[in-house]
């Protein structure tokens, strides 16, 4: 059975928790804790906040749940956040469960049967429900009916038994993956972006007091660079630093500390892990400057294609350090020049090296 947990809707209260540090935190703990509680609280994504305040405030004005709600972006850009934020400002209860675990009917049955009038059903990674599964939700997404098949055969008879209105939450980081049937049944769709330098240093700021620790403008700003735009890699970066102040500058993270925490964690001035330049150098040595395919780059480095595709190079991708080409992928100028290499005088790269 999917693993199912439910929120009440009320605050909590970060005060009262004791301190601890990353090392005795699980990851749950860790961001349930940094999660804002309430959509005032957001920072950021002022676009897709002020479309859910309306949301929120047609459906208390009718007395109705909220319309079914789709929320599509990368990862770690705060949809989870969102997806759990809403119940509370609804004042009802929210179910979580993941596209993963809901193999068959009966795994999303008892989600269903939980559900109390204008609750919510949060579905993380919808995009990976199985078929059978996302044939058995249309009704209830449409009619709130749940159509039960007994028997087999001649024998077969269905059973229509009626559930209690509630809203449905998908989340999803690759919305060309869900079928187009499944994507028209959310009433209301939204995108989550990338953070701007100056929300992900604000960001910083209020989690730096959430985790006891004080944490200076410029260091702030330093972390928001290198945090790839998305909050949770600057939590990431805050934990580690607020580690490294706390061993090596009795906890205070000024911008020098926070410049040796990332030169020891091997992350650049671009936010650039270890990992992302040696990419570009296997890119540069082995292939010239490509164009080379990825099957070929993967075995070079010795990781699967899928993970480069996934993990590495969207990043890059962003930055302009790498092409997509129909011939493979090719490093740019820009990419050049942050490895400290001349960019080529001709726009054929393979010949120069």
């Amino acid at each position: 059975m999917a693993r199912e947990k439910v929120f009440d809707g009320a605050d909590d209260d970060d005060e009262s928790l004791p301190f601890r540090s990353s090392f005795d935190m699980n990851d749950h703990d860790y961001d349930e804790k940094l999660r804002p509680q309430r959509l005032c609280d957001v920072v950021g994504q002022k676009k897709v906040v002020d479309r859910l305040q309306i949301m929120i405030d047609a459906a208390k004005m009718r007395s109705e749940p909220l319309g079914h709600l789709l929320l599509d972006g990368p990862p770690g850009l705060g949809k989870t956040t969102f997806a759990t934020v809403l119940p509370k400002e609804l004042g009802t209860d929210c179910l979580i469960t993941s596209g993963p675990l809901l193999a068959a009917p009966k795994d999303l049955l008892p989600h269903i049967t939980n559900a109390g009038r204008g609750s919510v059903l949060f579905i993380d990674e919808i995009h990976r429900m199985s078929p059978a599964v996302e044939e058995f939700i249309y009704p209830v997404m449409e009619d709130f009916r749940v159509d039960i098949t007994l028997g087999e055969g001649m024998n077969a008879r269905t059973i229509n038994m009626q559930v209690e209105p509630f809203t449905v939450i998908g989340a999803t980081t690759r919305s060309g993956m869900l079928t187009a049937p499944l994507r028209d049944r959310f009433v209301n769709r939204l995108h989550v972006d990338y953070y701007e330098v100056e929300e992900l240093a604000e960001i910083l700021r209020r989690n730096a007091g959430k985790l006891k620790t004080t944490i200076d403008e410029d260091a702030a700003n330093e972390l928001a660079i290198r945090a790839r735009g998305t909050p949770r890699v600057a939590n990431n970066l805050l934990s580690w630093v607020r580690d490294f102040a706390m061993v090596k500058a009795k906890g205070r993270i000024t911008v020098d500390v926070a410049l040796k925490a990332l030169t020891m964690q091997e992350v650049d001035h671009l936010g650039l892990e270890q990992l992302d330049r040696k990419y570009l150098e296997t890119l540069v040595r082995i292939f010239g400057g490509g164009p080379a395919g990825l099957q070929s780059i993967g075995h070079s480095l010795n990781i699967p294609a899928d993970t480069l595709e996934d993990e590495i190079e969207p990043f890059l991708l962003r930055l302009g350090l790498i092409q997509r080409t129909p011939r493979g992928r090719m490093i740019t100028p820009t990419g050049l020049e942050h490895l400290g290499i001349a960019p080529p005088e001709s726009p054929e790269q393979g010949r120069l090296f």
